[in-house]
């Protein structure tokens, strides 16, 4: 099996070679890319080093089995067709492609069933996407969810490594907003992506419309997305409302059933959770209303993007043995 990575210096691309030696694949061939720039770096893998190629339009024309892109929406755009058109299936991370209705978005413990027989461009939702609908979609079936409201607390790590590093860089003082709208050391940014006309940003947008896709529903999403001094890890306070009367008994117990669910006695946060594959679970309630009410943490580097496109990979790794 040939594979490449595509964006594989950035965040999200080290920690998808990361995620694939850790979950013990080998391949025929597995190709690293980036731009110009990054030509020569060398990445580890296996107890080897692979060194990082230029990403050309004749790269992509090589015959690939899969490639994971991480390499954002612009680069995603003009070389993930080309490789497409080549044979190769292609699972980006980029933003690209999640809302076209002929490509499907796909988390693969909620909607794997868009892929059979599917070959072509593959999306990955977004990171704060991916661990709310990891947590909803167990409850979801049992009692149709009709509406969810949900705060985020995201990571600067979301923003890629200019992210972390202006959070550094402004803890020592040194620096000053250039990725963010604000500072962020210190500080809480109501704001990811640009505010829309209707009041809502880019980020609450995505999460409104991948949400639905992904549950297939009809589902109203509410969001305020906010950006917080915290290096990994996403944190959500979700209230969510269904068509059916919610027993809480009844929900520990499907989220316990799921194998990317963890359950806290009391709640987890960011530190704790780094490194983890899971989307974690905590303080879960009923509202006066009779909603249902939690925290959720998950690492949004690895659950809201690499491990979940390994896993993509691994859905058709598993058709093929």
């Amino acid at each position: 099996m040939k594979i490449g990575v595509v964006g594989a210096t950035g965040e999200v691309g080290r920690t998808m070679v990361k995620v694939l030696g850790e979950r013990n694949h080998e391949f025929g061939s597995l190709r690293l890319f980036a731009s110009e720039r990054s030509c020569g770096v060398k990445i580890p893998f296996h107890g080897k080093e692979i060194e990082v190629e230029t990403l050309t339009e004749e790269s992509m024309k090589a015959g690939f089995d899969f490639l994971l892109f991480s390499a954002g929406k612009d680069v995603s755009k003009h070389f993930a067709p080309i490789a497409s058109a080549h044979g190769t299936t292609v699972i980006d991370n980029s933003s690209a492609f999640r809302m076209d209705p002929k490509i499907p978005l796909v988390v693969p413990d909620v909607n794997p069933h868009v892929l059979k027989g599917y070959k072509g461009i593959i999306a990955n939702p977004n990171c704060s996407t991916i661990q709310l609908v990891m947590a909803l979609k167990p409850i979801h079936d049992i009692y149709n969810l009709k509406r969810v409201v949900v705060t985020t607390m995201q990571a600067v790590s979301g923003s890629g490594h200019k992210g972390i590093e202006e959070l550094e860089m402004e803890m020592k003082g040194t620096g000053s907003p250039k990725v963010y709208p604000r500072e962020i050391a210190y500080n809480c940014i109501p704001q990811i992506g640009p505010i829309f006309d209707n009041g809502f940003s880019e980020e609450e947008m995505k999460m409104f419309n991948e949400t639905r896709k992904i549950m297939e529903c009809d589902c109203i999403v509410e969001a305020t997305t906010v950006r917080v001094p915290v290096f990994y890890g996403h944190s959500e306070s979700v209230l969510a409302e269904f068509k059916s009367k919610v027993d809480l008994g009844t929900v520990l117990k499907a989220w316990k059933g799921s194998p990317y669910l963890k359950v806290w006695d009391d709640y987890p946060t960011p530190i704790e959770i780094k490194g983890s594959d899971l989307s974690h679970i905590g303080r879960p309630r009923i509202s006066s209303t009779g909603a249902l009410m939690f925290w959720n943490v998950a690492d949004n580097v690895r659950v809201g993007a690499a491990t979940n496109a390994v896993r993509i990979l691994e859905y058709f790794i598993d058709i093929e043995r």
